[in-house]
């Protein structure tokens, strides 16, 4: 089912790019509209957006190759027709965090039938904000981009490099599709997840790769339908859903559904984490399958007291429902003994676990383990490590960040 939905996305996309010919887009390059190679493209690129905007047949924004500085940036629809910006050139953030005051650096909003393309990278400079953050004199950082709003489009063929935080954050999308997207940053880059989903349904992430300093991809409340297939992820911290709980009032997280992907030296593999003391909410209809995990620390964990703070009250339960989760054909090796941490609330244990056909070795001396709490997995096929052989002795290795 899964698979099906990814092709059948790809494949819309693929023929809504198809059905308009070169000929028939009309083109605004941001040469045109003054903007000169290494020096501020902000305002060329607006003006060539607010004229595509009003254009009724689709229209291709065309930053050429070479290198350019660009300021903060907002692209805002409605607009009359589809709209392509194809980024081939590596544009360049400021490296001071203060000269982008609020949001992203790059942010596109309520548009239908979007395209982002052209091979291009969009280097975030983060190195100073991050040495900035870690000493405490910068709160909020901008991420590299923000999606809002999209329906029915695809982000392709581009890279995002050394964002200051998120390097993509994606809000109350519907269709949307990432396909051959590379996130880049370095394994000790503060907060950079590399594509953090909520508030969207059917979006799809596929034959995409991450190496970053903290999730790969994260979900957040209110995400229905994301489809993850054919994603690497090295460094980071794996593919999270969550961490969900810490506020009032989340809507489910339903059908995550992460398929054929491999972890290569993550702190994680796959994981679903909830606060402790938490607010309620509902993970429900979650599938990790065909999934290879290299040196991986946590390669499988449910964590339900997720505090990588310390300073959480675990004395209270989460009240998270995590329900109808599927775990299927995990193979490889952990840089930790326990390899499958399946913790759950005691408030609210996990219903409906299915776990089957793993096979993960220690990669240090002795036997892989598994430990579990709260939870009765339905299992089947081979267990290497026998699951749920012995209860958790101490939930310090599912307590990474």
């Amino acid at each position: 089912m899964d698979l099906k939905f990814t092709l059948v996305s790809i494949a819309l996309g693929v023929l809504f790019l198809a059905q308009f010919g070169e000929s028939q887009y009309a083109t605004f390059d941001i040469t045109k509209y003054g903007a000169k190679a290494n020096s501020d493209i902000s305002e060329a690129v607006g003006k060539a957006f607010k004229e595509a905007c009003a254009s009724t047949s689709p229209s291709r924004i065309v930053i050429p190759k070479g290198t350019f500085q660009m300021n903060q940036v907002k692209l805002v629809g409605p607009c009359k027709g589809p709209i392509e910006l194809q980024i081939q050139a590596i544009l360049k953030a400021p490296s001071n965090p203060n000269q982008i005051k609020v949001g992203e650096w790059l942010t596109v909003n309520y548009l239908d039938h979007f395209t982002m393309s052209g091979g291009g990278t969009l280097d975030g400079q983060g190195k100073a904000a991050w040495e900035c953050k870690k000493s405490k004199k910068c709160t909020k950082l901008p991420n590299n981009l923000s999606f809002n709003s999209l329906t029915n489009s695809i982000i392709k063929d581009i890279t995002t490099l050394d964002s200051k935080s998120f390097h993509v954050n994606v809000n109350q999308c519907k269709n949307l599709t990432f396909i051959n997207f590379k996130v880049s940053a370095p394994a000790n880059s503060p907060n950079t997840d590399g594509i953090h989903v909520a508030r969207s349904s059917s979006v799809t992430i596929t034959e995409s790769a991450f190496s970053t300093g903290d999730d790969c991809i994260s979900v957040g409340d209110e995400t229905e339908q994301l489809h993850i297939t054919k994603v690497t992820c090295g460094p980071g911290h794996g593919i999270s859903v969550g961490s969900l709980g810490g506020n009032p009032n989340e809507k489910p997280v339903v059908g995550v559904f992460v398929k054929n992907c491999t972890f290569t030296s993550t702190d994680n593999g796959v994981r679903i984490k909830t606060w402790p003391a938490s607010h309620p909410g509902v993970v429900s209809d979650i599938h990790f399958e065909d999934i290879i995990v290299q040196n991986v620390s946590n390669p499988v964990l449910i964590d339900q007291v997720y505090c990588p703070s310390g300073k959480c009250n675990k004395n209270l339960p989460s009240r998270v429902k995590i329900s109808k989760v599927s775990i299927q054909n995990i193979k490889g090796t952990s840089r930790t003994q326990n390899a499958v941490t399946l913790l759950c609330s005691k408030g609210t244990p996990c219903e409906g676990v299915e776990v089957g056909d793993i096979d993960i070795s220690y990669s240090g001396k002795g036997p892989a383990k598994s430990s579990c709490e709260n939870i009765k997995p339905s299992l089947k096929g081979k267990q290497n490590p026998p699951i749920c052989s012995a209860p958790l002795a101490t939930a310090a290795a599912a307590e990474s960040s």
